[in-house]
């Protein structure tokens, strides 16, 4: 840490940490901004930035809760939860594990790991119980294995987009793509797969 916290500076860190201990996601900007009492949202992006010039924490674009822990951090990844490769299921939030992966051996780094569930992506070499390494990253491009989420519901399929039609397509001829009008509905990209580890047999 290059410099010393100033007594509010401590107060956002302290309530970063106690809403990941309880909710295992960091708070968005907007739930610093009314747990703090700040006037306005940018408030707590000035404090925000100050803590990451310090050295405690990394803002990550693009994301709602893009906010990462650097001091003390754990070492591997985290297991958060399992994502459906098939009909997509409520994602579950919570870290479950921690995996001693490295995790610069990815590239780009990844960020966590999701436990596949189903079959919907076995011709891409993704089967039931692998784990998925995850790059965060609100964007992909045509091709890429993402991890998309509507509404609550999280699948992993390869993605394409034409105008506003997305297409997130199976590697397994027995399930439908599923097309999303984004229009009409919202469609959240949480990250792009960056490698693959093997279930163990």
């Amino acid at each position: 840490m290059s410099a010393p916290l100033t007594r509010r500076q401590q107060q956002i860190l302290d309530l970063i940490r106690a809403h990941m201990a309880s909710h295992q996601v960091p708070p968005t900007q907007a739930e610093i901004t009314a747990a703090m009492g700040f006037r306005s949202r940018t408030a707590a992006v000035d404090h925000l930035r100050a803590l990451e010039r310090k050295g405690v924490l990394e803002l990550v674009s693009g994301s709602s809760r893009g906010i990462r822990l650097l001091e003390a951090a754990e070492p591997g990844l985290p297991l958060i939860g399992r994502v459906a490769a098939g009909l997509p299921i409520l994602a579950l939030e919570n870290i479950q594990s921690r995996h001693q992966v490295d995790p610069a051996l990815f590239r780009p780094r990844a960020d966590y790991l999701l436990q596949v569930r189903g079959e919907s992506m076995i011709e891409a070499g993704i089967a039931d119980g692998d784990l998925l390494a995850v790059h965060q990253s609100p964007e992909a491009g045509n091709g890429q294995i993402v991890v998309a989420r509507l509404e609550d519901e999280v699948t992993v399929k390869r993605y394409s987009r034409r105008g506003p039609i997305v297409t997130l397509a199976p590697a397994n001829p027995d399930f439908t793509p599923l097309r999303i009008d984004l229009r009409e509905r919202e469609l959240h990209i949480e990250g792009r797969m960056v490698g693959l580890i093997r279930r163990q047999p």
